[in-house]
């Protein structure tokens, strides 16, 4: 077992299969979670550090683009015109899509109107120096590139299921103006910091709660081509690929491990097809693993004993070997999720973590 590590080098070890002292764990949660933890644990009190978590550090540039329009009261709006309005659930809030400004558009004429993003909308200048301060104690993680995410965002998720298969050419086009937008911004976020970023996020949804959202042909067709172009630059900067992909997704990793990617988030393993000792066997000399603890039922409605046996069941089953695991919820923890937990979740994997390797 090797000595004790810093995070950095504990994420950086697993991500690469390589012995670590323990596993490295991660955090993803909602405002309501954080303000929890933080009422737990006191004022001035740093939660990752009393938590044992890793986590990445991160950097990006200044948006210095035109002045975002005016929306209504209650709603937000990003760069890309996507407007989002914040809805309670059981537990807390989430900002929900509310107007998708490419909805109505029909015409690759329609799609010319549009006020496309653009790499002089953004301030690289200050970036390095951000990453080069995170990278003093954690990973480096810079980037997000999705797009058939952003595709539904564009133009409302019903719509852009039915697109490839009533509108194949203004399909490939908006997915273009995406893709070649992310190129470029991340090709300039990676320049203006080379050697400082560690993993950056080539990712979408492309699988749902029973089985995928769309279909491997769609997949190859419209998307994969954009995945591999992006995961290519990744790699010429020699920065790891992290993939994002909720849900039964098992169809499409063979070809996303085809593609390049590093890191396979989040193994949501109570889905069809996600068996996690299967994923270990097959994928794991060349994946590291992200995420796993059930966050369904276990985190918010189980016991702390549950939650542990959870914790040990992901770490047998992910990092079988000793590494290859970055332990984490298998999304962001939820506002209903008791503090008990949340402890429990991140004390053992801090205790069996160590213990197991």
């Amino acid at each position: 077992m090797p000595s004790e590590m810093t995070s950095r080098e504990r994420m950086l070890a697993a991500i690469d299969r390589q012995p670590v002292d323990r596993l490295p764990t991660d955090i993803w949660a909602t405002g309501e979670v954080w303000a929890k933890l933080r009422a737990h644990f006191g004022p001035g009190t740093d939660i990752l550090s009393a938590l044992h978590i890793d986590a990445f550090g991160g950097t990006g540039p200044d948006y210095i683009g035109p002045p975002m329009p005016a929306v209504a009261d209650g709603e937000t709006v990003n760069w890309w015109g996507i407007r989002t309005r914040r809805i309670a659930h059981t537990g807390g809030t989430y900002d929900e899509t509310s107007f998708c400004p490419l909805a109505a558009a029909r015409t690759v004429d329609d799609l010319r109107a549009y006020a496309w993003p653009t790499t002089a909308w953004f301030d690289y200048s200050g970036m390095r120096a951000k990453a080069a301060t995170a990278r003093q104690t954690r990973a480096v993680q810079c980037g997000y590139m999705a797009p058939f995410y952003y595709h539904t965002m564009l133009r409302g998720l019903e719509q852009s299921l039915m697109d490839p298969l009533l509108e194949p050419e203004l399909t490939h086009e908006i997915i273009r103006r995406i893709s070649d937008f992310f190129y470029e911004h991340h090709r300039r976020m990676f320049e203006a910091c080379e050697g400082l970023i560690d993993v950056a996020q080539v990712t979408d949804d492309l699988g749902g709660q029973a089985g995928p959202l769309i279909g491997m042909e769609t997949y190859r067709e419209f998307y994969a081509t954009q995945h591999q172009r992006f995961a290519e630059l990744c790699h010429e900067f020699g920065i790891k690929v992290f993939h994002h992909d909720d849900g039964s997704c098992r169809s499409f990793i063979p070809l996303l491990v085809e593609i390049g990617i590093d890191i396979l988030n989040p193994v949501q393993w109570t889905c069809p097809g996600m068996d996690m000792v299967e994923l270990k066997r097959e994928f794991g000399t060349r994946l590291c693993f992200h995420g796993a603890i059930d966050n369904q039922r276990i985190l918010p409605f189980g016991t702390p004993a549950e939650v542990r046996a959870e914790v040990r069941h992901c770490i047998d089953a992910l990092a079988a070997d000793g590494t290859g695991y970055i332990v984490a919820p298998c999304h962001n923890l939820q506002g209903i999720t008791p503090v008990a937990n949340i402890l429990a979740l991140y004390d053992e994997a801090w205790r069996y973590g160590a213990q197991s390797r």
